[in-house]
């Protein structure tokens, strides 16, 4: 059986760092489109966000929804044109 190697982020632009406007917290973003975003978050950004600190604070269950204030500015980014969005 052949594998067939994952080239979708070839096609698209790459990861871009950002920092979110609330706490600093420096994470890679790529938008493939205005409704899709995907984010890599690295130790130094988990333990700089506040909303993923308060979530370790709460049930335990290791599960986080999402950063508010870092998809507030993402969507900033995007629309000020910092990070590409590609046409669809």
């Amino acid at each position: 059986m052949t594998v067939r190697p994952d080239d979708r982020l070839l096609d698209g632009a790459p990861m871009q760092p950002l920092c979110c406007r609330q706490c600093g917290a420096e994470v890679e973003v790529r938008k493939a489109s205005w409704h899709q975003t995907s984010v890599q978050w690295n130790a130094e950004a988990v333990s700089a966000c506040l909303e993923r600190r308060a979530s370790s604070l709460g049930d335990g269950s290791g599960v986080f929804p999402g950063c508010t204030a870092l998809r507030d500015s993402i969507a900033r980014a995007a629309l000020e044109g910092v990070i590409a969005v590609p046409e669809s």
